[in-house]
């Protein structure tokens, strides 16, 4: 069990990022920075610590919430946050 959840949240996080403004931003600080290993490290870092308050707050709300609704409530989330970002672009 362990193992499955490891290798599919490594999958999908992996690919989620791929070309995600996180990179991009990262990409754009190497570029900018003397220190290469200080901008892995504080991206890495960030990264962990994020995840890291994502799986806790996760925790927390499927012992209030059923999963199926935190899912359906990501998604029009992310649906809204999309429509905010494409209006505020004019």
């Amino acid at each position: 069990m362990f193992w499955e959840s490891l290798l599919v949240t490594f999958g999908m996080v992996f690919l989620a990022e791929l070309g995600d403004k996180t990179q991009l931003a990262t990409m754009l600080l190497a570029t900018q920075k003397k220190s290469l290993l200080g901008v892995f490290i504080g991206a890495s870092t960030a990264l962990i610590l994020a995840s890291f308050l994502g799986v806790m707050l996760g925790n927390i709300l499927t012992k209030y919430l059923p999963p199926n609704i935190l899912k359906n409530g990501a998604g029009v989330a992310f649906i809204i946050l999309g429509v905010v970002l494409l209006i505020s672009q004019k």
